[in-house]
């Protein structure tokens, strides 16, 4: 017997499904909102421009920036009568904003007469800067502008050419030193270590002694080549260094190069500064912002060595310095904090002799300290010096255009041996830390000339900032008149879409400081080409969907889903080529690329989520939904049927 009872059943699935489906819950509204006023806050810091502003920092170890340095401009400026616009103290020094270059260059003459009376041993460098001139608040919140390039914001450009066969002649001479001191180790007497050109010649009177002495220098200088020479009493061994020895000299003299040019131009301020490596034996520097050529020239010129030398405590010996007579053997310096010190001409150690300085704190007290790291040679000088001068004071100095500064002056405790070597003793962390950064990269490890020199006026990069913006803006205009014009309501939302995905790229490009380029500029409007393209995907695919007499609500759900495996694929594959680029690409490549690849990562935010929840809120909602503004339609059999009429 039939069952004619009525049932439940559930309704049509081209429908209630779908309808669901097309309703973002509250918390995806919310992250996007979210999103979107995180890329908005971000964002903003880049259109309040900059300040001019004078830099006033340290030219010398033994000054210090503080509260009294940002004092002394205060009062500096008050008395001059110029009004200022804000100060700020940080760790590249003290630095002021101007309502106008006019004010600025007037500030910087009367702050260089102030604490540079004497031209020619300047104590500070007063340099020119630009500031961002955003509200204190989007400061607070780490909201800050992008850095600009130098094609963008104007400076000067440098092509530096390192002097390899310097650095082998300053590695060659040392090696001598070695091999002198391995050999009267040994007892093994010779007629003199010297070089000529590029080799080592040794001389002796004998075959026996010749033979034991390549033995000696074999196991100390692995890195030498040993020829045997001459006849008779005038027998020689000549020593060259090895191909791959002579390559690892020039790539550790350009690395150290290029670390203590980034120290020097921290004295500048300059904001993210290019500083790479190009060839096997230049360096490539630019300086956004700096239009004072003469000053980055001067302090990228600089050519610093350390010393390490015997402090004299003689009896009265300070005292006699002081008044005008130091001892014979001995010179007056100005020790960390101000006083004096009374120093050994004779130099015990050079900076050559040094490997590594590391700041650190002392096991046993627990105080800052410095750990420094000396070669073989190097190690055994030392222990010498401290065995014999237990309880004395080892001064290290800096010494840079004939003048030298102390950097610090322990106590010698003990015997130090191994090479391994601690500075401790009424030092901060900070003090610590400046310390291992002057002995570390103090020197340049070879001489460098400038063999290009390029200026590139403020003028010229807001020129090209306006070119790229305008590119930018058109690019957007006829994409969005496109868009609106062939897919209607659907095409506003992808235009809105795009123009969420610029602001979170923008937004991203400040929050991780990156640096904006001519090529950043051309990646970004590539970017909002190839950001359409999904959504003109998701159109497509919806239009496609509504051709196969499938619902609307259906066909929006059905066009999203499968449309997003196409996107991923094609995004995927694009981002390999633009992490390739980031890899293995230099300079404009590199900021091409950068901008390129999170481009990327954002449009695919963009075009889906952001997109999706726009549409959710524009159709989701509809109960029964009967057609959508996506554009005209085709059908097939639609052209046989107009035909036909």
């Amino acid at each position: 017997m039939a069952d004619n009872r009525p049932t439940l059943t559930d309704p049509p699935s081209s429908i209630t499904p779908s309808q669901k489906m097309n309703r973002y819950p509250l918390w995806k509204y919310l992250i996007i909102a979210g999103a979107l006023l995180l890329g908005f806050v971000y964002t903003l810091p880049n259109f309040f421009g900059e300040s001019p502003a004078v830099q006033v920092s340290s030219a010398k170890v033994t000054i210090k920036v503080d509260d009294a340095t940002r004092a002394r401009v205060e009062d500096a400026l008050k008395t001059a009568g110029i009004a200022h616009n804000g100060m700020q103290l940080d760790f590249n020094g003290v630095k002021t904003r101007f309502l106008d270059t006019d004010t600025q260059l007037k500030a910087k003459d009367v702050l260089e007469k102030t604490f540079n009376p004497e031209s020619g041993d300047p104590q500070y460098v007063v340099a020119l800067n630009l500031l961002t001139a955003s509200p204190q608040w989007l400061t607070k919140l780490h909201a800050l502008p992008m850095y600009l390039g130098l094609d963008l914001r104007g400076g000067v450009h440098f092509l530096l050419q390192v002097d390899m066969k310097g650095a082998l002649t300053k590695k060659l001479d040392s090696t001598a030193a070695d091999l002198r001191t391995a050999l009267r180790d040994k007892n093994l007497r010779h007629g003199g270590v010297g070089r000529e050109g590029e080799r080592l010649v040794v001389r002796f009177r004998d075959a026996e002694t010749r033979d034991k002495a390549r033995n000696v220098i074999d196991d100390n200088q692995p890195d030498l080549i040993l020829v045997d020479q001459g006849d008779g009493t005038d027998l020689r061994l000549v020593a060259t260094l090895k191909p791959e020895a002579q390559k690892k000299i020039g790539e550790l003299a350009l690395k150290q190069n290029i670390t203590t040019l980034h120290n020097r131009i921290n004295e500048l301020g300059v904001a993210e500064p290019v500083i790479q490596q190009q060839g096997s034996d230049r360096i490539v520097v630019q300086l956004p912002g700096v239009q004072d050529t003469a000053k980055a020239k001067d302090i990228l010129g600089r050519t610093a060595t350390l010393e390490i030398r015997m402090v004299d405590d003689s009896a009265g010996a300070l005292d006699a310095a002081i008044a005008g007579n130091p001892p014979f053997g001995s010179e007056l310096y100005t020790e960390r904090g101000g006083q004096p010190l009374l120093v050994k001409k004779l130099v015990v150690l050079t900076g050559d002799r040094l490997t590594d300085a590391q700041p650190g704190f002392d096991n046993q007290t627990n105080e800052a300290a410095v750990h420094l790291t000396l070669d073989s040679a190097g190690a055994r000088i030392f222990k010498d010096v401290t065995r014999d001068n237990i309880g004395k004071r080892m001064a290290i100095l800096l010494i840079e255009k004939g003048k030298g500064e102390v950097v610090t002056a322990p106590v010698i405790r003990s015997e130090i041996g191994g090479g391994r070597v601690q500075i401790s003793g009424r030092m901060s962390t900070v003090e610590a830390n400046d310390t291992a950064l002057l002995l570390r990269a103090g020197s340049l490890a070879a001489p460098m000339d400038i063999i290009e020199e390029r200026t590139i006026g403020p003028s010229l990069g807001a020129e090209n900032i306006k070119k790229g913006f305008q590119s930018t803006m058109w690019g957007f205009v006829a994409i969005a008149v496109f868009m609106i014009v062939y897919y209607q309501i659907f095409g506003v939302i992808s235009v809105i879409a795009l123009a969420s995905n610029l602001l979170f790229l923008v937004a991203l490009l400040s929050l991780l400081q990156a640096t904006l380029t001519l090529p950043g500029i051309a990646a970004i409007a590539l970017t909002l080409g190839m950001a359409i393209d999904a959504n003109v995907l998701i159109n497509e695919r919806i239009r496609e969907e509504l051709r196969n007499g499938m619902p609307p609500q259906g066909a929006i759900s059905e066009g999203y889903q499968r449309a997003f495996g196409t996107i991923l694929d094609s995004n995927i594959t694009t981002l390999i080529a633009g992490l390739a680029l980031l890899i293995f690409g230099s300079g404009p490549v590199r900021g091409f690329a950068v901008v390129h690849c999170l481009g990327i990562l954002t449009s695919i935010f963009s075009s889906v989520v952001v997109s999706r929840g726009l549409v959710n809120l524009v159709y989701g909602r509809q109960k029964k939904l009967t057609k959508v503004a996506i554009g005209q339609i085709w059908k097939p059999g639609m052209a046989t049927a107009n035909e036909k009429k």
